[in-house]
């Protein structure tokens, strides 16, 4: 046994199949055909202008034999083994012809045709000749399809054997002895029996090869032209019938060529190839019968008188084309049968289907359609049919059926399925789904070029769909656009901007809302929300887009140039500038008044930056707005330029912030609602910068991403957040400690040594240390990154996803990843007490995390609300400033030791206020 071969080796050289290309298909071919053709012309001409000199005459059509059977015998050798048989058959028949002409010459005692030595080549001619045709004959036929072509081809044998014994019964007469009488009788049968064999080939010929069993049947009609002529050449000499013998001749030797050079060999085998059914053999047989039938009946009127032979002969053909008639007649109705059962089936299955199926011709009209058409289109079949689909459907979705027909005929794969407006018989509208289409393909029909289409009613699912994309991109307190749909048709607006069509965006925050919520309550502040919505709704134009973003936050899409939308601003600025009373008690307008109003950051689109990057500016405008007094308007530019220069400064200094430790590290608390009790500290960083003061984490932490200072940073944090919680185990805490992990420290494969080091150096173990990613760690999934995560795991360190459901969620990464905590985003949790949507979301991620086997945390636990709805949920574990601030370690000990369990039950509400300078070691902890 040999070596085993390489990937990538040469697989073991096969014997190439020889190619089965037709001769008619090859250049060279066609010319050598072309050629051989005009030499047969002149040959068969030269033999006509000397039948004076009887030894000429068959040697040039010995020399006309020999050259066809030179280019058959060529052009055989093209196909394939098994192909090249028939045309070898026909190869030595031509043979054979030339040796019984060279006779003739060489014969000196007889003249032409009376040569006995002469028709020795041609006797076995005659079963070669039918071996040739036979074996163009498909290898597999079925019995009755064997019977009724013998029956066809007996018709012909019959009927030209009847025509050759009307046509020579005066000839046989006048023979001149056994061998002039055998020839009479012998040319006719023989011409009889290849007649009928060559028609039963055409007709059981495969279809690629039936040009080729045509042109051989003209060669074998050729033959029996050949002789009958010749029969009467031989006996009575007649200079017509040796006129007729040559032009005969020479066409059977030019047929013969044509019949190589149009075979395209034995087609390849297909199981699900139905037989064809065989109308050219009734056809043939029957115009035969026919024909000879009407000489006879021209012979029997001008006085001719019957023989025996000829009478057997007659009533043998009519027997003959009566039961072949009947076998035709009952192949039809078996064949209608067939039809109408399978009809039948496929009705029943396009009935039973969901979607109704129409067929349309190649003008658009319907010519049949199944299924419930009433129930899912809202018109009976009957109504359909005939009718032009395409004007039944809305004129904006009429390209839909162009391009569905463009997309079957190219074969181009498509997408979703297109759905389209139909209009019902009583007037209404109805989605309607082009679920799939096909080619009808009916040639020589009104389908030539038809449409299959599956057509299903989507109105209810598309009104559910519309409904839900309604409540997706609406704000559920003012009615407004919500995020996404501002976000959505911010991107549409770039577009337009990059054609040339200006726009701006709007950030509208409102000054003194923070009062009304916490004096009047929640309640009051939605009222004064959906006041605000109405004011700006009022005060934009109707090209505008108004937008709650969330909280007091609102946002304008203003098509046109930055002049008319700082023009815009202003007035709305002036609008929002009043006073507004909170409902009393009992809903009346008697409760405390206070002093709203707004600040409004300004920026334009640039179709060259991402739409987010619009959206900051915008936000940079509104915070210099609100930097200068509030209640005033403040452009892109402006706030730029204020932003970069304390970038720039920023930048600068957070080298030296971390050397001259002006990073400090708090504690938050997580609570266990089970245990009661504090479970584990998530250590956040900020940065007291010694002259700007207490620098937001947004600020700083990108800062560090982006200069390569995030990873000293981390390990920074790492070292001091295990330390402080080795400090605490030993102490008789059992608290987890959780530190925030950047995606770039992740990324820089960096990770697990550090934390190696720091739990090694802290004494800690692994399990007490928490490590939280962010979800944006899943945009970078690859197997390096995993095997990091699973070395961690490995390790002891617990995993935890933070901000789940900020960013970019993936159920199928999620899997993947080796988490062991979600922790929620505290997005979530904030609007879980008002909008029902938000607590079917949290409700959600607690029990996927229980079915994955994961904990959940959720973050920003603020009111007593809150508390309750997530209780409800059985959420166990919680973290916000309901249970504690961020708090230095020396505030820890207390903390720990005075945590009342009862907060858990009835906690007081607490103060939703942000501490901007507090942050967890990743850009959106």
């Amino acid at each position: 046994m040999g070596p085993p071969s390489a990937p990538f080796a040469p697989a073991p050289r096969l014997a190439a199949p020889v190619p089965t290309v037709s001769a008619r298909e090859d250049a060279r071919s066609r010319r050598e055909s072309a050629v051989a053709t005009a030499a047969l012309a002149v040959l068969g001409l030269a033999a006509l202008a000397v039948r004076g000199l009887p030894q000429l005459t068959p040697l040039l059509l010995a020399l006309a034999s020999a050259l066809a059977a030179v280019v058959v015998a060529r052009h055989a050798g093209r196909l394939d083994r098994r192909s090249r048989r028939p045309w070898r058959a026909l190869t030595v028949v031509a043979g054979l012809l030339v040796a019984a002409q060279l006779l003739y010459v060489l014969d000196p005692a007889g003249g032409p045709g009376l040569s006995a030595w002469a028709q020795l080549p041609q006797v076995p001619a005659v079963p070669l000749a039918v071996a040739a045709c036979l074996l163009l004959l498909p290898s597999r036929t079925r019995r009755g399809a064997v019977t009724r072509d013998l029956l066809d081809g007996g018709i012909v044998l019959v009927a030209v054997a009847l025509a050759a014994a009307l046509v020579l019964s005066d000839v046989l007469a006048s023979s001149r002895g056994p061998l002039g009488a055998l020839l009479v009788v012998g040319y006719p049968v023989t011409a009889a029996l290849l007649s009928g064999v060559a028609v039963m080939v055409v007709v059981r010929a495969d279809a690629p090869r039936r040009r080729a069993a045509s042109w051989l049947l003209v060669t074998m009609l050729a033959l029996a032209v050949v002789a009958v002529s010749g029969a009467l050449a031989n006996v009575v000499g007649d200079r017509a019938a040796g006129i007729l013998t040559v032009l005969a001749w020479t066409a059977m030797l030019a047929a013969a060529v044509r019949a190589v050079d149009s075979d395209p060999g034995v087609p390849e085998a297909h199981a699900d190839d139905a037989p064809a059914p065989a109308l050219l053999g009734v056809v043939v047989s029957h115009v035969t019968a026919y024909g000879v039938a009407g000489v006879l009946l021209v012979l029997l009127a001008l006085g001719h008188v019957l023989t025996a032979v000829e009478l057997v002969l007659g009533g043998l053909l009519i027997a003959l084309t009566c039961i072949r008639s009947l076998l035709w007649a009952r192949d039809g109705g078996t064949l209608i049968r067939r039809l109408l059962q399978t009809e039948a089936y496929l009705r029943a299955l396009a009935a039973s289907a969901e979607d109704v199926t129409v067929i349309l011709d190649a003008g658009g009209r319907v010519r049949w359609i199944s299924g419930a058409a009433d129930r899912q289109l809202g018109w009976t079949a009957r109504e359909l049919t005939g009718r032009r689909l395409a004007d039944l459907v809305e004129p904006a979705d009429r390209g839909v059926l162009d391009r569905v027909a463009a997309e079957v005929t190219t074969a181009v794969p498509a997408g979703l399925p297109p759905t389209v407006r139909l209009r019902s018989r009583g007037g209404h509208w109805r989605d309607v789904e082009i679920s799939g289409a096909a080619r009808a393909g009916v040639p020589g029909t009104a389908l030539r070029d038809g449409l299959v289409l599956h057509l299903r009613d989507v109105t209810e699912r598309r009104t559910a769909q519309r409904e839900l994309e309604r409540m997706a991109f609406t704000d559920y307190l003012t009615g407004l656009p919500n995020r996404a749909r501002f976000v959505a048709a911010l991107d549409d607006a770039r577009g337009r901007a990059a054609a040339g069509e200006p726009s701006c965006v709007l950030l509208v925050d409102l000054d003194g809302f923070k009062a009304v919520n916490d004096v009047a309550g929640h309640e009051a502040g939605d009222q004064l929300l959906v006041q605000v919505a109405d004011q700006l709704r009022g005060g934009a134009r109707e090209q505008d887009l108004v937008a709650r973003l969330g909280g007091d936050e609102f946002a304008l899409l203003v098509a046109g140039g930055i002049d008319e939308a700082t023009g815009l601003a202003e007035r709305l600025v002036a609008a929002l500038d009043r006073t507004f009373r909170a409902p009393g008690p009992r809903g009346t307008g008697s409760g405390p008044r206070f002093a709203v109003s707004g600040s409004i950051g300004v920026a334009g689109l640039d179709p060259a930056d991402d739409p987010s990057a619009t959206v900051r500016h915008a936000d940079l405008a509104l915070r210099a707005a609100k930097a200068a007094g509030k209640r005033c308007v403040r452009s892109s530019g402006e706030a730029i330029d204020a932003a970069l220069s304390r970038r720039t400064r920023l930048a600068r200094d957070l080298p030296a912030a971390l050397d001259e430790g002006q990073l400090r590290v708090l504690y938050q608390p997580v609570v266990g609602v089970h245990d009661r009790r504090v479970l584990g500290l998530e250590a956040l960083v900020r940065w007291e910068h010694p002259l700007l003061g207490t620098i937001p984490p947004d600020e700083f932490i990108p800062l560090a991403e982006e200069d390569g200072l995030i990873v000293p940073l981390q390990r920074y944090v790492l070292g001091v957040a295990t330390r402080k919680a080795a400090v605490l185990l030993a102490d008789g805490w059992d608290v987890q400690m959780g530190v925030n992990v950047s995606a770039r420290h992740l990324q820089a494969g960096c990770l697990a040594p550090d934390v190696a080091a720091a739990l090694t150096a802290a004494q800690l173990p692994a399990g007490k240390l928490i490590l939280e990613i962010t979800e944006s760690v899943l945009l970078d999934m690859h197997d390096r990154l995993l095997s990091d995560l699973a070395t961690l795991r490995g390790m002891g360190c617990v995993l935890s996803l933070d901000d789940f459901g900020a960013g970019y969620s993936s159920l199928a990464y999620l899997a993947r990843l080796p988490v062991q905590v979600l922790k929620m985003d505290r997005e979530f949790v904030a609007g879980i007490e008002t909008d029902p949507r938000v607590r079917v979301l949290v409700a959600g991620v607690v029990e996927l995390g229980r079915t994955l086997g994961m904990d959940v945390v959720a973050e920003g636990v603020e009111t007593d609300g809150q508390l309750e709805q997530l209780r409800a949920m059985d959420c166990r574990f919680l973290q916000g400033y309901l249970f504690g601030r961020p708090m230095p370690f020396e505030q820890l000990r207390a903390l720990l030791s005075g945590f009342d369990p009862s907060v858990l039950d009835a906690g007081g509400p607490v103060e939703p206020e942000v501490d901007a300078g507090v942050h967890l070691v990743g850009q959106d902890g």
